[in-house]
């Protein structure tokens, strides 16, 4: 854990604001304030920030803003950098239809974990997830907040393609897969939903910050809201 945070340029344009050397929720918070910060300051010369775990990447344009002038605007709002500068977060509500064809891995994560698929499903509904920051794929959200009992390795060999919609857990995390796409989750699960829909006018459905639980569904009501999806009438139950 860092005392302050550290700048660190990368490369000629960017300045990587590090609040820890490991990932925590304490520093994640930071990183969301800081990024809420500069948005609603419209700090000038900045092009765009990135959310990370622990650090916060911002590009910058040094025409208009030196290095000496970004990190000393920035030092000035690492002390408001705290969790009460954010919005209320947002509950959105998942639908997931867990095992079968759709959750191909739920077997054998649930072998590997010692647990029957049952108590794999009911764990991971009750949990609460919190999106740390979206990356890898447009839309794919980075998730803390799973039992410990579901920490598990990931795939000893990664797949080179995983469906859409694939809900899956690795180490510490789950994510959902908005793309087809390589990857090394074990894949519990799929949504319905999209969470990368370049049609919309907001493309990506989860956002940094937000909080996720899932529902579990079978399979004629993952079919049954797959269709409004398509159909664009389906709407996602989010609370604040």
């Amino acid at each position: 854990m860092y005392s302050e945070p550290k700048f660190l340029p990368a490369g000629d344009l960017a300045v990587s604001v590090e609040f820890a050397a490991e990932i925590k929720p304490e520093a994640n918070t930071r990183v969301r304030a800081l990024e809420y910060l500069i948005q609603q300051k419209a700090v000038s010369g900045v092009v765009e920030t990135v959310p990370t775990f622990r650090a916060l990447l911002v590009d910058y344009d040094p025409l208009v803003i030196s290095w000496d002038e970004l990190v000393a605007t920035l030092r000035s709002l690492i002390p408001q950098a705290q969790p009460e500068a954010l919005p209320p977060s947002r509950l959105v509500e998942i639908p997931c239809c867990y095992g079968g064809e759709l959750g191909f891995d739920l077997l054998a994560a649930a072998e590997k974990l010692g647990l029957a698929p049952d108590d794999v499903i009911r764990l991971h509904s009750a949990a609460e997830f919190q999106v740390y920051f979206i990356g890898f794929t447009p839309g794919l959200p980075y998730m803390v907040g799973k039992s410990k009992q579901l920490t598990i390795p990931r795939l000893e060999q990664p797949r080179t393609k995983t469906p859409a919609g694939s809900v899956g857990i690795g180490g510490g995390q789950c994510c959902i897969y908005p793309v087809e796409s390589p990857g090394g989750f074990w894949v519990l699960g799929r949504t319905p939903l999209r969470l990368y829909d370049p049609t919309r006018p907001d493309p990506i459905l989860l956002r940094p910050g937000d909080r996720v639980r899932f529902r579990p569904i079978d399979r004629s009501e993952f079919d049954r809201i797959a269709a409004e999806v398509e159909a664009g009438s389906f709407v996602v139950r989010v609370e604040t």
